[in-house]
Parts: C-alpha cells; sequence; structure tokens
C-alpha cells in the first residue's frame, strides 16, 4: 500500500471514529439544568419550579438547580436568561407578571418578552388572595374596602402584575391603596403578620400554609369561584365587582435561540410530568390548576395575556413608567 492509500485510508478510518462518537455522544441534556426564578423562595412560583424541576429531572437524568434571582419586578432574572447560552441548560420560570404586564407598565425593559423567549410549557395557574394580620380590624374584604375609601391603606405586593391587580381592584371599588413593593411573597406575609401592611395582594398557594395554620387571614380570593380549601372566603366578583377575576400563571421559556429539538426535549419531558398523578395532588395541595400548554398554545396563550392585561391596564389607569 503507498504512502498516499495510507493516508487517505487513515483519514477515513478517522472521519468514521469521529462520526460513530458522535453518534454515541451523549445528546441534551449531559450535565445539569439550571432553572431561573424571578421570585424570592417560599412563593408559589417557586414552588412550582422547584417541584416541576425535579420531576423533568429525574425524566432526563440530570440534576436541576433553582436559582431565585428577585428584585427589580422579575427584570434582573430575565436578563440573566436573555444574557446565558441559548443552549437549554438555562430555563426561565415566568409569570404573568414580567411576561404580560411588565411590557404595559414598564419603559425601559431590557427585554422583550415575546421575541427574547420562547415557551417551553405552562405549568400552573392559581387566584390571587387578600389577607391581613389575624388581629386586623378588618372582618371582611367589604370592611377592608370601606376603610379605604376614608383613608389610603398600605397593600403589599412583590411584582407588577400584583401591583395593577391591586390598581385593578382601586379602579373598580373606590378604595384608594398606597403599593409598598417587595422583591418576593416570605417577606410580605412576615410584615402582613407583623402589621406593618394593612394588607396583602398575593399568590393563594403561597399564601395558603399561612392561612390553614392560623398566621394570617384570608378576606377575599380573585378566582371565578370560591377556592375549595376556603369555602367560606368570597371572592372579589360576588362582593358586587363582577369583572374581578384576577389569576397568575407561571410557565417555562428559553431563550429564543435555543435549537428547537432541546426544546422539545425539555417540552416533552414537561408534558410527562404535568400528566403524571403527582403533579394534580401538588397543585390541588398548593390551590392552584394544571395549565398543560405545550409551546404553540403557551405562545398563543402568551399573546392573549397580553391584550387581556392591556384591558386592565387602561381601565385601571395605569400608564407606562
Amino acid at each position: 500500500m503507498t504512502s498516499t492509500r495510507r493516508q487517505v485510508c487513515a483519514a477515513g478510518l478517522l472521519g468514521l471514529v469521529a462520526g460513530l462518537a458522535a453518534a454515541q455522544a451523549p445528546g441534551y441534556p449531559n450535565r445539569p439544568i439550571r432553572i431561573v426564578v424571578p421570585f424570592t423562595a417560599g412563593s408559589g412560583s417557586d414552588n412550582s419550579s422547584r417541584y416541576f424541576g425535579e420531576q423533568i429531572g429525574a425524566l432526563l437524568g440530570q440534576p436541576v438547580i433553582v436559582e431565585n434571582k428577585p428584585g427589580a419586578n422579575g427584570i434582573i432574572a430575565l436578563q440573566a436568561v436573555k444574557n446565558a447560552p441559548a443552549d437549554g441548560y438555562t430555563v426561565l420560570l415566568a409569570s404573568n407578571s414580567p411576561m404580560a404586564v411588565n411590557p404595559l407598565v414598564i419603559k425601559e425593559l431590557g427585554y422583550d418578552s415575546v421575541k427574547d423567549y420562547k415557551p417551553v410549557s405552562g405549568l400552573t395557574r392559581g387566584m390571587n388572595v387578600v389577607v391581613v394580620s389575624n388581629d386586623s380590624a378588618f372582618a371582611d374584604i367589604d370592611a377592608l374596602l370601606a376603610a379605604g375609601r376614608q383613608r389610603p391603606l398600605n397593600v403589599g405586593t412583590y411584582s407588577a402584575g400584583y401591583e395593577l391587580a391591586a390598581s385593578w381592584l382601586s379602579s373598580v371599588s373606590g378604595a384608594r391603596f398606597t403599593n409598598v413593593p417587595y422583591k418576593g411573597q416570605a417577606p410580605i406575609m412576615t410584615d402582613v403578620i407583623g402589621n406593618q401592611l394593612d394588607f396583602a395582594l398575593v399568590d393563594l398557594g403561597g399564601a395558603m400554609p399561612l392561612i390553614k395554620g392560623g398566621k394570617v387571614r384570608a378576606l377575599a380570593v380573585t378566582g371565578e369561584a370560591r377556592n375549595g380549601d376556603l369555602p367560606n372566603v368570597p371572592t372579589v366578583r360576588e362582593r358586587g365587582f363582577d369583572e374581578y377575576v384576577q389569576y397568575s400563571w407561571v410557565s417555562f421559556y428559553v431563550h429564543m435561540q435555543t435549537p428547537d429539538d432541546v426544546t422539545a426535549r425539555l417540552a416533552d419531558a414537561l408534558q410527562t410530568a404535568l400528566n403524571a398523578p403527582g403533579a394534580r395532588d401538588f397543585v390541588r395541595k398548593s390551590g392552584a390548576e394544571l395549565m398543560a400548554y405545550g409551546p404553540a398554545k403557551m405562545r398563543a396563550f402568551h399573546l392573549a395575556e397580553i391584550e387581556r392585561f392591556r384591558k386592565i391596564a387602561d381601565a385601571a389607569g395605569v400608564r407606562p413608567q
């Protein structure tokens, strides 16, 4: 065999070996996945990220690490994901607030919720709840709103979505509220318990343990109907505000440039997790409901939510700042 032929054969063999190695190389994922959460630990969104992160980690065979990046109405977390490699190893746990409300109320976001992120799967949606301390003078939601018509009440919120929901409640009821912003739900609940706030408007799932534990009192929920675990707590709408129905939702997103096959792998794992019996139990206990939307349905829902919140912002007189 001549030297040239040996070189050609060697090159061919090397190419074959490289091809086999590529075919046998582990695909996505082959290292830990990070979930970035815009809120502090202990919120309903954080709880969802940890539960579903654990489920997809087991399905995909890789650890899933939850990283809380609260602050600036979720902007810090969303920019972190936008600036991360588009490889599927950085996943955003996002809610209606940074994805559908921020674009309407904040002028300089530094991200585009539609163009910069690709939906992977919807997770859950849950109603909000109005809570006060156990020794609050407000016996019910009617008393709270009546007091708010006499003087401004301090309300704790932890995102633009909850702030908009409070502004909307103020608009329809005639009560006046002064928003006190927080980075997450846990510190709000601490201040409600300590009577540092008149009330808070927060996620029901995150507040449920404190409500059931007798640490705070729920005055009203914002769903279409009462919550089954709190049958004696009325909805806001049944107190005379028919149009006031508000749910918060959470969904997983990735960088828009993430390869479609990687997104599909994540989406398939999430659909498996969402349809497992354990997911229904988790959601029921948290006072929420499953929202198992695939990528296309989640995209359509996201766009529709922007328009829904636009109408709410207009009705409440909220303008971008």
